[in-house]
Order: C-alpha cells, then sequence, then structure tokens
C-alpha cells in the first residue's frame, strides 16, 4: 500500500507544471534618465498603472541611472544576469550606445521584453522666428551652410542622428549643439541661444502652449490624431509631416523600451509581457500617450526583434557616414 502511495505521490508530482513566475520580493524599475525625463516619466506611468490596477503582488521601487547617456542604468542590470526583480526601462539607447561608445555591457546582456510605445520627433525653432514652415527653414540652412544650430539632448545619440539625417535628405550643413536633456534643448531654444530642436512633443508642449516655441514638422508618414488646440487654435493634427513640407525623410520614431537581464527563464519574461501588455489596455495608459503624443504600439517576440534590427540597420548607415562606429 505504502509503494503504491509513493508511486501515485510521484506521477502526480511529474503531472503537474511547476507555478508560473510571481515576484515573491519588491521589483526594482531600473530608469536610464535622469528624474523629470520621458524615459523616468514612462518608468513611472507605468507604476503607477501596475500599482492602481494591482497587476504585480509586490511593491516596485523606481531607481534613476542616467549617466552616460543610459548606459549605467544598462551596465547595472546586466550585472544581475538571471534576476527577475530588475526591469530596465530605456530607449533604443540599449542597443545603440555599444556602437558609439566604449560601454562595458553589449546588447546581449539584457533581455528585450516589450516596446510599448513609439516617440515622435519634430523640427521646432524659437515662437518669435520669422521662419514659418519648414521649407522656409531649409532654404535659410542652405543658403548659409553651418549657420543654423540646433540643439538636442546627448551625442550620437537619437537627436544628434536625426540631425545627420535631415542635412543627408535636403543638402544642408547644420551645427549640432549636445546638451545633457531635451528640456536644456528646449531652455536653449526659448533662451534664443540655439536655432532648433528636435525635441519630442511632450519635452515642448509647455513652450509651445506659452508660444515660447513652434513646431515646423512632424517626422511621421501622417499627421498626428486631432486634438485639443495647444496654442493660438492649433493643435497637434494642424502640424505638417516633414514629408508634406518636401524633406524626404519621412519615419524617424523612437521605441520606449524595456528589458530584463540576460539569463532570465521564459516564464519570467511570459509574465512581464503579460503585465505590460495588460498596463497598455488601461485608460490610464490612453490618457499617458495623449497627453505626451506618444503613438501605442505594443510590441513582443518575433516583431519587437524584427523592430530592432531594422532600427540598427537604418542608424548604422548614419554612423558609418559620420564615423561614429567605435573600432
Amino acid at each position: 500500500m505504502l509503494k503504491y502511495f509513493s508511486a501515485m505521490t510521484l506521477a502526480v508530482a511529474v503531472a503537474t507544471p511547476a507555478l508560473a513566475f510571481e515576484p515573491k520580493r519588491p521589483v526594482e524599475f531600473v530608469v536610464t534618465s535622469g528624474p523629470g525625463g520621458g524615459t523616468d516619466t514612462f518608468a513611472r506611468t507605468v507604476q503607477s498603472i501596475i500599482t492602481k490596477h494591482e497587476l504585480i503582488g509586490t511593491s516596485i521601487v523606481v531607481t534613476n541611472k542616467g549617466g552616460g547617456s543610459g548606459a549605467e542604468g544598462f551596465v547595472y542590470a546586466a550585472g544581475y544576469k538571471g534576476d527577475p526583480y530588475k526591469l530596465t526601462f530605456g530607449t533604443n539607447n540599449e542597443y545603440l550606445l555599444p556602437s558609439v561608445a566604449a560601454v562595458p555591457y553589449k546588447p546581449e546582456d539584457l533581455t528585450p521584453i516589450a516596446a510599448m510605445a513609439l516617440d515622435e520627433f519634430l523640427i521646432w525653432v524659437n515662437g518669435k522666428s520669422e521662419i514659418a514652415n519648414a521649407a522656409a527653414f531649409v532654404e535659410a540652412a542652405k543658403a548659409k551652410p553651418g549657420s543654423v544650430q540646433f540643439g538636442g539632448s546627448q551625442s550620437k545619440d537619437t537627436d544628434q542622428i536625426l540631425v545627420s539625417s535631415l542635412a543627408e535628405a535636403v543638402g544642408a550643413k547644420f551645427r549640432y549643439i549636445p546638451f545633457k536633456s531635451g528640456g536644456e534643448a528646449t531652455t536653449q531654444l526659448t533662451g534664443g541661444h540655439i536655432d532648433a530642436n528636435v525635441n519630442n512633443p511632450n519635452e515642448n508642449r509647455g513652450q509651445w502652449q506659452a508660444g515660447m516655441v513652434k513646431p515646423l514638422c512632424v517626422f511621421r508618414s501622417d499627421r498626428f490624431p486631432q486634438s485639443d488646440a495647444v496654442h493660438d487654435g492649433k493643435g497637434w493634427h494642424d502640424i505638417p509631416t516633414c514629408k508634406e513640407a518636401g524633406i524626404p525623410l519621412e519615419n524617424y520614431r523612437m521605441p520606449r523600451t524595456v528589458w530584463l537581464p540576460a539569463g532570465v527563464e521564459d516564464d519570467v519574461v511570459a509574465f512581464y509581457r503579460d503585465v505590460l501588455k495588460k498596463v497598455s489596455e488601461t485608460p490610464e495608459w490612453q490618457e499617458y500617450l495623449t497627453k505626451t503624443s506618444l503613438t501605442g504600439q505594443f510590441m513582443v517576440g518575433d516583431e519587437f526583434q524584427a523592430y530592432i534590427e531594422k532600427d540598427k540597420a537604418t542608424v548604422s548607415e548614419v554612423l558609418k557616414r559620420e564615423g561614429w562606429l567605435i573600432k
């Protein structure tokens, strides 16, 4: 009888699958930017939605590690191989930084979990500028090569890559000045110290409302959806695409991404993907997308990987042309 009971116990144990992963202690959200930046807002929005809807049964601690254009955060997370409690928030900087800087991590040191949205880029000028549209802006730049000063966040990063792509597309020469953040680039533009920046919508929204800056065009294939007016009766939908303005550079976007350390188990990846998918379906997430003018696009698995490979290939052309690839 004892032998029969033992056999039955073993059979049940074999037949019963192991419990799926669920956090048993606080989860750390590693933010690869400083407080108040776009990535910080992204991570804290996800945190607040998870907490409100009780999507994770433990607490969440947000840690900002934005040094080195975000490398600090990725290096930190990469050091916790196999740890299911380190969720890192970034952009395409995770897989672009190792191409342009000698950082002590490789893209493969982190596991891609999801891309949750795409951030748009625009050409902005000072609100008092006589430049009224993107075509006039390009003509002014061509008339005096190197005289137009673009400000942007960091060097050899998304902003400067876009300015380089724009110069190549229109046959103009711009001077690029790197700052620590998009917020600093906004301050410089409103103060009249630079001529333009390519900030994301949310980075310049308040200044546009106040009439301190004005958008010339957006790098996307179609206009923004209809929205409430932001300034002088105009909203995001009223901004023409750069392609409409005659600039042969259609789409330029930056993904808002989430990563785990390499070596985590499949059920850990599945758990966080499911949580983030639920976040993306909440009214609070839709409100966040509307407020920041982000384009919602949830990507995981093969779709996300295909996006990464295409993005890397496109950007690599710019890096090669500019001589920015590290040897």
